[in-house]
């Protein structure tokens, strides 16, 4: 192993994803392009996980040089991949934000159909947690607030264009008084 690898990086998640009870994908975003960069090698890529996972009663498996934490709820399956000496304590940090946060969206109904029926919020829910592989989130609760998004509140399909940009300029003006 050469020692560039094993050099701290802040870029922690090699790709995040959710597939449903038949391994079929239904959320995922791959943070190294050079990992798996077609959409066949990823779908391989998952079902090889998927194959290994879903009858498993673990937490975390290691597959093709990559260490994978899962979380299994009725009818999901929510996987974060990291490299093979990241630390597993920081993706089952996100896993569990990731899977926290949804659950608050969701209205604790963290299952397939209503997954998809909210799935603009679960993508905005992996980008405040994510970007570029880098850890920006692990507070599900600080997630929620910045993409503001309640239960009691219309989803963001339904919400205008001013309403959306009301919302923003709230959200500036507080982080900008604080």
């Amino acid at each position: 192993m050469d020692s560039a690898s094993l050099e701290p990086s802040l870029y922690t998640v090699k790709a995040i994803f959710i597939l449903d009870n038949d391994g079929n994908r239904l959320l995922s975003k791959y943070y190294d392009p050079e990992l798996y960069p077609s959409m066949k090698e990823q779908n391989n890529f998952e079902r090889n996980i998927f194959n290994k996972t879903h009858k498993a009663d673990n937490e975390i498996a290691f597959l093709e040089g990559m260490t994978i934490v899962y979380k299994c709820s009725i009818d999901l399956f929510f996987y974060v991949v990291g490299s093979p000496q990241e630390n597993e304590l920081m993706l089952m940090s996100v896993l569990n934000c990731l899977f926290d946060s949804l659950s608050q969206i969701l209205r604790k109904n963290v299952e397939r159909r209503c997954l998809l029926e909210n799935m603009e919020g679960a993508f905005l829910v992996v980008d405040e947690i994510i970007d570029g592989g880098v850890i920006l989130e692990s507070d599900p609760q600080q997630v929620l607030q910045k993409v503001s998004y309640r239960a009691d509140e219309n989803p963001l399909s339904e919400q205008s264009v001013a309403q959306v940009l009301q919302s923003a300029k709230e959200q500036i003006k507080w982080s900008i008084l604080k």
